[in-house]
């Protein structure tokens, strides 16, 4: 099989056939009629030639696996939980609190508001009536001097 294509030469006149170009047996190939050839792998794994059309399609390259750890539960499982517990925890919340102030005035009953009463007859008298119901105290406090070495006093 010859690829290459021959130079173009003139027509002779010449009947003699030449050894070379005798007919042959074998059929003409024609430079446009060869068909693409690839290389294929055989059962054995050599490469061998094939027509393209005759090859099988090529083995498409898959795509690459995302290997990110995936959450234990679904983000919209995790939205719900979070709501219902945090719902929760301001239910119970709120209930402690509306437990701790009814407590509390249930106890304002039993003596909370005579302590409340005292404390605001306390905060109505004026401070002279309660420091002569002691007795009269004056303290006179002068003013020290200290010097580097001595004290004036």
């Amino acid at each position: 099989m010859t690829y290459l294509l021959e130079p173009y030469r003139e027509h002779t006149s010449d009947t003699s056939i030449q050894p070379l170009q005798a007919p042959s047996q074998v059929p003409v190939e024609l430079y446009g009629e060869r068909v693409p050839v690839v290389w294929v792998p055989d059962a054995y794994g050599r490469m061998v030639p094939m027509p393209k059309h005759l090859a099988p399609p090529p083995v498409p390259v898959p795509e690459p696996r995302d290997l990110t750890p995936l959450p234990l539960l679904d983000p919209v499982a995790q939205r719900f939980v979070g709501a219902g517990v945090g719902g929760g925890a301001l239910a119970a919340g709120v209930g402690y609190g509306v437990g701790q102030i009814l407590s509390t005035l249930a106890g304002l009953g039993s003596g909370a508001l005579l302590w409340i009463a005292l404390i605001a007859l306390a905060c109505r008298t004026p401070a002279r009536a309660v420091a002569e119901a002691r007795g009269h105290t004056t303290v006179n406090i002068r003013k020290a001097v200290i010097k580097r070495s001595h004290f004036h006093g």
